[in-house]
C-alpha cells in the first residue's frame, strides 16, 4: 500500500481497555474525496477506531498521519486547533446547541478557528442553502425535523473545509427516508467538493453506497 499518496493513514493502531484488546494492529489509508465505510458487529472496535483517527482518543501504539502531520503525537491546544481545522464530525445525535440558530450552530467551529464573523456566517448560509435548508437559517434545533437537524450538523462539519468528515452512525437516529437522503448527500458532497468521508455504520445500504468498505472483526480489519 502506497501510504504517501493518501490523505489519512494509520499504521499498527492498537488500543486496550484494561486487559481487553479493542484494536489489534489496524492499518487504514484514505484518499482525498473518497467515501469509506467501517462496518462490523457491535464491539468490533469501529467507533474506537474512528475516535482514534479523529484524534478524540489516543492509540496505545501505532501512528496516525493526516495531511502530512503526525496527529497521534499532538496534545492540548495544538491538537484541539488541528482537529477543529482539519476534521469535521457528525455523530448519531446531532449535538446542536439548543439556544443557537441553525446558522449560529454551523458558524461556531469557524469562530473557534478565528475566522471573521461575517465571512463565517456567509459560508454557513451558503452551506445550509446547498443542503436544502436555505429557509431554516434562523430556526433553532427544536424547530427543525430530525433529518434537518442532522443536515445542520453536516454543514457544521464542513464549515472549516476539513480534510475529512468522520461520521459515527450518522443515520442511526433517522427513519429510512431521511437516512437515504443523508446517504445521497454524502455522495453528492464527496463528488462536488472532493470531500473525504469516513463513516461508521450498521446500515448496510449506506455501506454499499461507499467507495470502499472496511469490515472489522475482533479489533482487526478483515
Amino acid at each position: 500500500m502506497n501510504y504517501f499518496s493518501h490523505m489519512l493513514t494509520a499504521k499498527g493502531i492498537t488500543k486496550n481497555y484494561g486487559t481487553l484488546p479493542v484494536l489489534r494492529g489496524v492499518d487504514v489509508a484514505i484518499q482525498q474525496g473518497e467515501i469509506v465505510s467501517i462496518a462490523g458487529s457491535s464491539g468490533a472496535g469501529k467507533s474506537t477506531l474512528l475516535h482514534i483517527l479523529g484524534t478524540l482518543d489516543k492509540p496505545d501504539a501505532g501512528e496516525v498521519t493526516l495531511n502530512g502531520s503526525r496527529v497521534d503525537t499532538l496534545s492540548g491546544k495544538k491538537l484541539a486547533a488541528f482537529r477543529n481545522r482539519h476534521i469535521g464530525f457528525v455523530f448519531q445525535f446531532h449535538h446542536l446547541l439548543p439556544e443557537f440558530t441553525a446558522i449560529e450552530n454551523v458558524s461556531i467551529p469557524g469562530w473557534i478557528a478565528g475566522m471573521p464573523k461575517k465571512a463565517t456566517e456567509q459560508r454557513a448560509a451558503e452551506l445550509l442553502q446547498a443542503l436544502g435548508l436555505g429557509s431554516r437559517l434562523q430556526h433553532k434545533p427544536q424547530q427543525l425535523s430530525g433529518g434537518e437537524q442532522q443536515r445542520v450538523a453536516v454543514a457544521r462539519a464542513l464549515i472549516n473545509n476539513p480534510a475529512i468528515v468522520m461520521a459515527d452512525e450518522p443515520t442511526g437516529n433517522l427513519d429510512s427516508a431521511n437516512a437515504k437522503e443523508l446517504h445521497q448527500l454524502f455522495i453528492n458532497l464527496s463528488k462536488k467538493m472532493n470531500q473525504a468521508f469516513l463513516i461508521v455504520t450498521h446500515n448496510e445500504e449506506l455501506a454499499q453506497m461507499s467507495d470502499r468498505i472496511l469490515h472489522m472483526k475482533d479489533g482487526q480489519i478483515v
